[in-house]
């Protein structure tokens, strides 16, 4: 039987409860909710000290999910991940997929479906998606397919590889340590891998045959494009209307529509774009937007158009504008992206950066976004922005945004340092696997070799580090340590043994990992299975059975997210790259739910008894 709940265990699973409802809403950033959780707790523990069978509990012990083994592979890995994406190690193989694609079409799906099974194994899963993007939206623009066809396929593929190890996501390595922690044999990085792997197949399967007929064809917001920002020079003419004019009355004339970059009067001398400043005649107008407006704004204006690279000859059918050395690319908002939760206005985007946005596509279900209201827009993760640029400039995007590109015209750099990256990666496995160090050590050794090799600079190594990770991480630790020492964990296994009761283990827990897998396309990943991992570990000794199956549950479970598109940060990316609605999810991640829910109930048992 299971003791009465005190005030403070009452006080930790309300908390609980508040905490997912708060992981189930967009519109409040997981970080927010992750320091409210941990304020939340240190606080009260500290205003109402707390004393279980005679031990007194410290707020202060829940700051250590900050030093946790877990969090400190997950922060080194992401780093050593960042390697392979920065030296371009893995871009061979995406390449050669592309030229692949061409001969064979079936085939070469199912050749991208296997890579990103097993890149994601050893690789966190976001770079994987963001590096084969590109390649099936390309090949879907040349032989005009739809995209949608490929890009949830690859996702799942990756979802699915990510589970196959404990290092293939910072959910695996939570699981595995906090079950380390309360006194379970620590999983290897392939110990379960079998049992993934052949779970991965009958996946993969479906992925392959099954799932693109059930997609629509959608047209990808991609392959929609709006016609690009020409730069151009407008030339004050004596008898025009801009003679004399301010520049407040000027942008009155186009209604507010002309974009002026510079104002040019005499030898290179640039004049400050005051409201107030009186046009002259051969002052030169630096502007962009599109042929048609610009030709308009000349009418308007009684200027002179010409294009800045040939200024002999005014803007005519003999003479048109031309984008030169501009390129167009896609952008994606993540939860880490500096524009994400702002606007473009707010940040001086296109000053900055010297980039236009010319579109904006939110993904289905949120509201449209006028081409006018771009740069007012508070931005959103999964939000698909069309900017236009130079090369030397849209890598500065890159670079220093956080913003995911997604066309090939801005390729990763090729480096002579990939092998070393190459090389770091499968030394840290490697030394993982054969446990001649700790994960959490040999990922950290393979970040100094990184660095001092010069594979990767400390700021490419801050931008592979997700505050949304660490924080989240370090929040649900805390959770589940608060919950275990006020006999809330006890309290939900009795409660879910009492639903169950009169089943067999196998039952149990194969009905934990579809529980878990409920959960987890509405919460978080990792701190559904921060807490779960802690009730399976007493639900198997309750039941006298080996604990391994039950952590497993809670592991697998925890990564069956396909079934709506804010369950897991990649389904969001290819949601807005493909059109894809959230009926799409459902309509092909609920079956492959089932698929490996049954297959992995089925397998974890043989492979890993429960007595």
């Amino acid at each position: 039987m299971t003791a009465a709940l005190d005030a403070h265990a009452i006080a930790v699973l309300a908390l609980t409860a508040v905490a997912f409802a708060f992981f189930m809403r967009e519109r409040v950033p997981i970080q927010t909710t992750s320091v409210g959780i941990l304020a939340s707790l240190t606080l009260g523990f500290a205003l109402f000290p707390y004393e279980r069978a005679g031990e007194r509990f410290s707020p202060t012990a829940l700051f250590f999910g900050f030093g946790h083994e877990a969090l400190v592979a997950i922060c080194a890995l992401m780093i050593v991940g960042k390697s392979l994406v920065v030296t371009g190690a893995l871009d061979p193989v995406a390449r050669g997929i592309a030229r692949l694609w061409s001969k064979s079409p079936g085939g070469s799906l199912l050749v991208v479906l296997l890579f990103a099974f097993l890149a994601s194994g050893i690789v966190n899963d976001t770079p994987v998606v963001v590096l084969l993007m590109p390649i099936l939206l390309g090949v879907a623009m040349r032989t005009n397919t739809a995209a949608g066809r490929t890009l949830l396929p690859m996702n799942y593929a990756v979802l699915i590889g990510g589970m196959s190890t404990s290092i293939g996501t910072s959910t695996n390595l939570l699981v595995v340590s906090i079950a380390a922690d309360l006194g379970m044999r620590r999983f290897n990085v392939f110990d379960f891998y079998p049992v993934a792997m052949m779970a991965g197949v009958v996946g993969l399967l479906y992925l392959w045959l099954v799932l693109p007929r059930l997609l629509t064809s959608r047209t990808s917001p991609i392959q929609q494009e709006p016609p690009r920002r020409l730069a151009a020079s407008m030339y004050v003419r004596e008898d025009g209307y801009a003679k004399g004019r301010t520049l407040e009355e000027v942008c009155a004339k186009t209604d507010g529509r002309i974009r002026i970059e510079d104002i040019e009067r005499g030898d290179s001398t640039f004049l400050a774009r005051q409201p107030s400043l009186v046009l002259r005649e051969g002052d030169r107008i630096h502007v962009s937007d599109t042929p048609e407006n610009l030709k308009e704004f000349e009418k308007l204006l009684g200027a002179t158009l010409y294009d800045p690279r040939d200024l002999e000859h005014p803007v005519d059918q003999e003479h048109p504008l031309k984008s030169g050395d501009q390129l167009l690319v896609q952008a994606v908002v993540t939860e880490d992206s500096l524009p994400n939760r702002t606007t473009l206005r707010r940040l001086r985007f296109s000053d900055v950066y010297g980039v236009a946005v010319l579109a904006l596509h939110r993904p289905s279900g949120r509201a449209s976004v006028k081409p006018q209201d771009v740069d007012e827009t508070v931005l959103q993760v999964g939000d698909l922005l069309l900017i236009q640029g130079t090369d030397e400039r849209l890598k500065e995007v890159r670079d220093f945004t956080g913003l995911l590109l997604l066309d090939e015209a801005i390729s990763l750099p090729r480096s002579r340092k990939a092998p070393i990256a190459i090389a770091v990666i499968v030394t840290v496995v490697a030394a993982a696997a054969t446990q001649v160090v700790p994960i959490a050590i040999g990922a950290l050794a393979g970040v100094a070799i990184l660095v001092a090799t010069r594979c990767i600079n400390w700021q490419e190594a801050s931008s592979a580090l997700s505050s949304r990770v660490v924080l989240l991480v370090a929040a649900s630790l805390a959770l589940g340590q608060a919950l275990t020492f006020t006999g809330g964990i006890d309290f939900i296994a009795a409660g879910f043994l009492r639903l169950v009761e009169g089943l067999s283990a196998h039952w149990i827990a194969s009905l934990l990992m579809l529980l878990m897998a409920l959960i987890t396309n509405f919460v978080s990943n990792n701190a559904a299975a921060a807490v779960g991992t802690p009730i399976a570990i007493r639900i198997a000794a309750d039941l006298g059975a080996s604990p391994e199956p039950f952590v497993l549950a809670i592991l697998f479970g925890a990564n069956l997210c396909y079934v709506t598109p804010m369950a897991y940060q990649t389904n969001l990316l290819v949601m807005s790259a493909a059109g894809y609605r959230f009926a799409d999810f459902v309509r092909g991640g609920l079956p492959l739910l089932v698929i490996m829910w049954a297959t992995l109930s089925l397998l974890v048992p043989r492979f890993f008894p429960l007595f």
